[in-house]
């Protein structure tokens, strides 16, 4: 085995915010500070921004207690971004001041925490970095909630937003089904692709109060049956709850919602949203129903206080896996899991080559949905279920989650 390289590490979170990215972050930091190779630990202030920019936490310097926090604190607390960098042989700008900075304090050592467009970030930087011949290992560390990394059985930050999806669903079955008179409720789940948040509802039925539909960007949205299907339950049943992806499309490709148009994150991405009040208008007007339309929006992103243990511990030990493969004289790898669901379930790391990784979505497969198209069926269920398990073993101070507060020393 070559000798480690020998210098200091960056950190850096990019794109949306989860209730575990945090913990995976902690993973790297911890890890880090404990090996001998790492000479320097910095956190890059609002991820790939905070390297161009020159404004780097000084890690080493936090208290070793409120950087434990960070297992149980959501949010990203090194602060998150949402840049497109360019492709280095086309515009090698950005790379040349990456450069910089990496000689500036010697970094020999780059983690990017976050999702298809992190990888592709991460995957960008560490192909600059050999070109050039500066010998730095780069590693992703996986994020998002919309679990549609390649490659990866599933993606830290997913279990805890489908635990607190599922949570959700039954809390508001219960409340839905509380008076005499009938009511239609459609509830909205993030996914502009891939629908395994919006699926994660069904985990609700298999506690009596989950949806009775559930409409996924896998399928095409056919309105038509939509409002065939919820007329026929609510008149069956006078009551009807609908779970519905922001990214359900007609066989056209538009999307339904419309408030598709309304503005683009910084990837050109569309900003979806109303898209339940827009259904929730439209069956009210057909059925004359009392009908609730509610978004989750980003209540269903940063729920800490319904994380996953699962989710937890596995997203630190993506962050832990990364340092250590690192050290190893690995680069252009994401660290990901391969599972084992045929008795209990066991999860182990697996590294997959970033340029693999980058810019790929996984989809919900088709067998998982029922042949209507308006449900999942047991294979998503038995997918999930294991993902959910566990606690958070979070600090509330005065009846209130205490979460980590850094003091963000600046290097210079």
């Amino acid at each position: 085995m070559a000798t480690p390289l020998k210098g200091a590490c960056i950190i850096g979170q990019s794109g949306g915010p989860s209730a575990v990215i945090n913990a995976s972050a902690y993973g790297v930091i911890k890890t880090a500070l404990d090996n001998e190779n790492i000479t320097k630990v910095y956190g890059a202030h609002h991820g790939i921004k905070g390297v161009l920019n020159d404004q780097l936490l000084i890690m080493d310097e936090e208290d070793p207690k409120e950087l434990e926090r960070l297992l149980y604190t959501p949010s990203s607390a090194l602060g998150s971004c949402r840049y497109k960098i360019a492709d280095p042989d086309v515009d090698d700008t950005d790379y040349k001041r990456i450069l910089e900075i990496f000689q500036k304090y010697d970094v020999r050592y780059f983690f990017y925490n976050g999702g298809n467009d992190s990888m592709d970030t991460c995957e960008k930087v560490s192909r600059y970095m050999a070109k050039v011949g500066y010998e730095c290992n780069v590693i992703g560390v996986p994020k998002t909630i919309d679990n549609d990394l390649f490659g990866t059985d599933h993606c830290p930050g997913f279990a805890s937003a489908a635990k607190y999806i599922a949570t959700s669903f039954m809390e508001v079955s219960r409340d839905a089904h509380v008076y005499d008179t009938g009511m239609i409720t459609i509830i909205e789940c993030m996914g502009r692709h891939a629908g395994w948040l919006t699926a994660a509802a069904a985990l609700a039925n298999e506690m009596g109060d989950g949806p009775d539909f559930i409409y996924l960007p896998e399928r095409d949205f056919d309105l038509d049956k939509f409002i065939a299907d919820v007329t026929e339950c609510y008149q069956k049943n006078g009551n009807c709850i609908v779970a519905v992806s922001e990214g359900i499309h007609y066989a056209d490709g538009k999307f339904v919602s419309e408030a598709k148009t309304s503005a683009t994150d910084g990837f050109g991405h569309a900003q979806l949203g109303g898209l339940a009040a827009t259904l929730a208008n439209l069956m009210k007007e057909r059925t004359g129903a009392k009908v609730r339309g509610i978004e989750l929006s980003l209540l269903q992103r940063c729920a800490a206080h319904c994380a996953s243990g699962t989710d937890i511990a596995e997203a630190f030990e993506a962050g832990k896996v990364a340092v250590e493969s690192a050290v190893a004289g690995i680069t252009g790898k994401m660290v990901g899991f391969e599972c084992d669901r045929t008795n209990n379930y066991v999860c182990k790391t697996k590294l997959f080559d970033l340029k693999e990784v980058a810019n790929f979505e996984k989809k919900v497969p088709q067998e998982w949905i029922n042949e209507a198209g308006n449900h999942v069926n047991k294979a998503f269920i038995d997918y999930c279920m294991p993902l959910i398990q566990g606690e958070t073993m979070m600090v509330k101070e005065n009846g209130l989650p205490r979460f980590c507060r850094l003091k963000k020393v600046f290097a210079k």
